[in-house]
């Protein structure tokens, strides 16, 4: 082999040995949880109308514990711990946001987008996810939601939703139970907003 060559070669091996030794990242969990609509619009629907009757849902708001993958454990009344071995996709509040939106849309009475604040529609539905994760003391799935309904002209409608489902802290338990209690908590706001 000829020395040019070897020069050559010699960083592409050394590379190629350390790639097993690089992370762009934390290791994910083995088990990821997301949220899917239980009633999807189906596939070809569509919808028009003006911006002005378009419902616009926006990203809720969540606290601190439920800005992050992980999937929190209420232990009691002032402790958190969070779920092993499991975590979101995303974070809730951006999965919860696309549920609701789709679930609203599949009801295919009004014309439904997904904004962040200010495009001008006559109707936004807003909030804060309060809960999205497993209480240990009732053993349950618990989704809390704040919806926040508000016109142009300056009607503001709140109402709080919250679903608890029977539950257990394994991945393959939990994560079902919350899909059903998002989907649950999302279909009575749907129902709420018309």
């Amino acid at each position: 082999m000829r020395a040019g060559t070897i020069a050559r070669t010699a960083p592409l091996a050394v590379l190629l040995l350390l790639g097993g030794c690089i992370s762009f990242g934390p290791k994910a969990p083995p088990t990821l949880f997301d949220l899917t609509a239980e009633n999807p619009a189906p596939a070809g629907a569509g919808q028009s109308g003006t911006l002005a009757s378009a419902l616009v849902v926006e990203v809720p708001d969540a606290p601190l514990e439920l800005n992050v993958t992980r999937i929190p454990v209420q232990i009691d009344a002032s402790n958190l711990a969070y779920v092993e071995n499991a975590g979101w996709v995303e974070r809730p509040a951006r999965l919860f946001h696309r549920l609701l939106a789709e679930t609203i849309r599949a009801r295919g009475s009004r014309l439904v987008l997904e904004s962040e604040p200010g495009t001008g529609a006559s109707e936004v539905l807003s909030g804060r996810l309060l809960a999205m994760g497993f209480d240990a003391p009732s053993n349950s799935a618990v989704v809390r939601f704040d919806a926040m309904r508000a016109t142009r002209g300056g009607q503001v409608q709140v109402r709080r939703f919250e679903v608890v489902q029977g539950a257990s802290a394994k991945p393959e338990v939990l994560g079902p139970a919350l899909n059903r209690a998002a989907n649950d908590v999302a279909r009575q706001v749907a129902e709420w907003v018309g």
